[in-house]
């Protein structure tokens, strides 16, 4: 049983049980209005409250003003509703039509639309939603867990592509799945969808860091993906190799690290200025597989700079 049905439950019977404490007519329709405005986050609960309230108070007066002018008849609903949809959708209400239409069949029904009669849906409205509202703000899950687990879980397979890239640098003949690398796609994912319901969980927006951090790690993963095409270029194994090789070892280490240590940037630039000091290529297959490894240098290159960029330092 999710916490979404438990909260549904108990916003149904509160709204019942108040809109009977304050003796309005037809209390059933309070729980009714709470089971439709309970929502999975803080601030789309109480956006929605807000615009099914306004939806619902706009439709009862037009409903009312013609069942009053036009009697209360099937066709005349009809033309409500048929008024009412794009009334609604013009001012971007729509999403109030449901709530809307319980109020006024429930005054069709009655049979009548008297000052007490309409005021009294009004009532049920505002505590159907209302307690809704309140037991959104309340209670909501706590993410933090579930942002952690695919944190961690991104940094493991970061981690280990790494090593593979390294490996497939010592190893020209080495063949690897590239498994990881979907793994990944799919864990940052699921982060940034929880990242964006943890932010809707605040009552005033800001910056997230989980937000922040799943857009670091895609931006970072489709670096990573480029070196990984670079590296299928690498076909002969040289002394440059086994060098880069050793800073993505570096790397499988510090990617699990929460703040930006500079420490692979450092070497990085100390390689590329060594490598500047070597030997000219003497063969087409050296310069080939030469030029494929700088390509690499200058992506893992690009990759830092987003770290850097986004990470605590």
């Amino acid at each position: 049983m999710g916490i979404r049905t438990v909260k549904t439950a108990i916003a149904a019977v509160a709204a019942v049980y108040l809109a009977m404490l304050l003796s309005l007519e037809y209390p059933m329709s309070a729980g009714l209005l709470a089971i439709l405005g309970v929502e999975s986050t803080i601030r789309k609960g109480i956006a929605t409250s807000l615009v099914r309230i306004g939806a619902s108070v706009m439709g009862l007066a037009i409903a009312t003003l013609m069942l009053m002018l036009f009697g209360f008849h099937l066709a005349v609903l009809a033309a409500f509703i048929l008024i009412a949809i794009p009334v609604l959708l013009k001012l971007r209400l729509q999403n109030g039509l449901a709530t809307c239409c319980v109020a006024v069949f429930h005054i069709f029904s009655i049979g009548t639309a008297t000052i007490p009669i309409v005021l009294n849906e009004i009532g049920l409205l505002l505590i159907g939603l209302g307690t809704a509202t309140i037991v959104n703000v309340v209670y909501m899950p706590d993410l933090e867990r579930k942002l952690k687990r695919e944190r961690d879980r991104v940094e493991e397979l970061f981690s280990v592509i790494f090593v593979q890239i390294a490996r497939s640098l010592r190893d020209v003949d080495y063949a690897w799945s590239g498994s990881e690398v979907l793994e990944a796609h799919e864990a940052i994912a699921r982060g940034e969808q929880e990242a964006v319901k943890a932010a809707e969980n605040r009552l005033f927006s800001g910056n997230s860091y989980w937000n922040v951090y799943f857009r670091m790690r895609a931006g970072q993963l489709e670096s990573i993906q480029d070196m990984i095409h670079i590296v299928a270029q690498v076909y002969s194994n040289l002394p440059h190799g086994q060098l880069v090789a050793e800073l993505f070892d570096a790397l499988s280490v510090d990617v699990k690290s929460e703040t930006y240590t500079g420490n692979v940037e450092k070497r990085l630039e100390d390689l590329e200025e060594g490598f500047k000091n070597m030997p000219l290529p003497t063969s087409r297959e050296e310069f080939e597989v030469r030029s494929a490894i700088l390509q690499m240098c200058h992506e893992l290159k690009y990759y830092l700079n987003i770290a850097k960029r986004e990470k605590k330092q």
